[in-house]
């Protein structure tokens, strides 16, 4: 049983994804949270960096934004082709030249946000991508008939230089895809007029032509296919506006949407779980227990078999606390919305079967996450690689 709690007080959000009691994702955002990512700009280049191959970007916000090559070239299958590099950025971009970019990483303390010219629209049961040429499928959808279908199905319906990428949530679908392409044609139609109207009028005062969704409205479009029992919030605003959502959305005709002048939070010991999960370390029902360690590179997470003595032989026990942490691994990447490059330094196996048993068994743990994850493998230095796409920036 899916249900999402909404706790706003004066300027501060909390967003929570219950599952059957426990937490499964959770989002936190106050008047100091600078979430821009998904945001549609008309931006202006202002210093080009050639031995960088890269520019920064004025797009209204207090730091430039950055841009690299690859962002401003069109789009490409990198499965199919390969990215030019040697070409030299001033012969693409000039100073002062306007570009409608999309923010995919927000800002931070010390850099500006990371935009990009190619354009991503998320509906429910595909992301459009204006302007390519590509159809893709998500990885989850293994049948290779399906993803045939489905191809053809988007291939066939949607608007010439339009590409997709087809969303999990496709899958068996046919009408309902066919409203989305709909939808989201619409939608970049709107932004190319306004962006164009802005660069006729020379309007250099705006320059935002796209908010994108809040964090609950992504969190309905990303379980289009999942049932959501109840939405509890105990705000006023919030309450009306998901009256209006459950009119408009045939995935919430079912669902409760509840008002509670009390704080929501309080529920399935709502607030521990999240005490709990701000811990570094984490035990593991077996006696062994993780610990996340956030650096600005990457995030490392180390098993260890702290109480756990096992029965006697020493692979099993060691395979027994990795089994346990890589279920738990997974389920906190979700739940702390852990992004960018994550090392796993597991307890050492020997054991190249029991390594890619700990591999498949990540790999179908992360299935469960809406965030698109990539496994590497093991290093030479039995270090598990993997990255993970935030589901929301923060301000860190």
């Amino acid at each position: 049983m899916l249900e999402i709690f909404v706790d706003k007080k004066e300027n501060q959000e909390k967003v929570a994804l219950v599952e059957n009691g426990n937490i499964i994702e959770y989002y936190e955002e106050d008047e100091n949270t600078d979430r821009k990512e998904g945001n549609i700009y008309i931006g202006t280049v202002r210093d080009i960096v050639p031995g960088m191959q890269s520019a920064f970007v004025d797009i209204g916000t207090e730091k430039n934004s950055f841009i690299h090559l690859k962002d401003i070239l069109p789009k490409i299958d990198e499965k199919m082709e390969k990215f030019e590099s040697n070409i030299d950025i001033r012969k693409v971009i000039k100073p002062d030249e306007k570009l409608l970019v999309q923010i995919k990483k927000d800002s931070n303390d010390k850099k500006g946000a990371r935009v990009s010219t190619h354009i991503n629209l998320p509906g429910k049961y595909i992301v459009l991508m204006p302007n390519t040429s590509f159809i893709t499928v998500s990885q989850k959808i293994e049948d290779k008939k399906e993803q045939e279908r489905l191809v053809n199905l988007v291939k066939d319906n949607i608007g010439e230089n339009n590409g997709a990428i087809i969303r999990t949530s496709a899958q068996n679908k046919e009408k309902e895809i066919l409203q989305d392409i709909e939808i989201l044609e619409k939608k970049w139609k709107k932004i190319q007029e306004k962006y164009n109207k802005k660069i006729l009028e020379n309007d250099d005062k705006e320059k935002l032509v796209y908010q994108s969704e809040d964090i609950v409205d992504k969190m309905l479009l990303d379980l289009a296919n999942d049932k959501i029992e109840a939405i509890v919030t105990n705000n006023k605003e919030k309450y009306e506006e998901f009256l209006k959502d459950r009119e408009k959305t045939i995935e919430l005709k079912a669902t409760k949407i509840m008002f509670e002048n009390s704080d929501v939070l309080d529920r399935y010991d709502i607030k521990k779980q999240i005490e709990k999960m701000q811990n570094r370390k984490i035990w593991l029902k077996c006696g062994g227990f993780i610990t996340v360690d956030k650096t600005e590179a990457l995030t490392a997470i180390d098993v260890n078999t702290g109480k756990y003595t096992g029965n006697g032989n020493l692979e099993q026990t060691l395979y027994k606390v990795n089994e346990e942490a890589t279920i738990e691994i997974a389920k906190q990447l979700r739940l702390r919305d852990i992004g960018g490059i994550i090392i796993i330094d597991y307890i050492d196996m020997k054991s190249q079967e029991d390594k890619d048993k700990i591999q498949r068994l990540l790999e179908y743990r992360l299935k469960f996450d809406r965030s698109k994850t990539q496994v590497e493998g093991f290093t030479k230095l039995d270090l598990m690689e993997m990255t993970r796409k935030h589901i929301c920036s923060h301000k860190e």
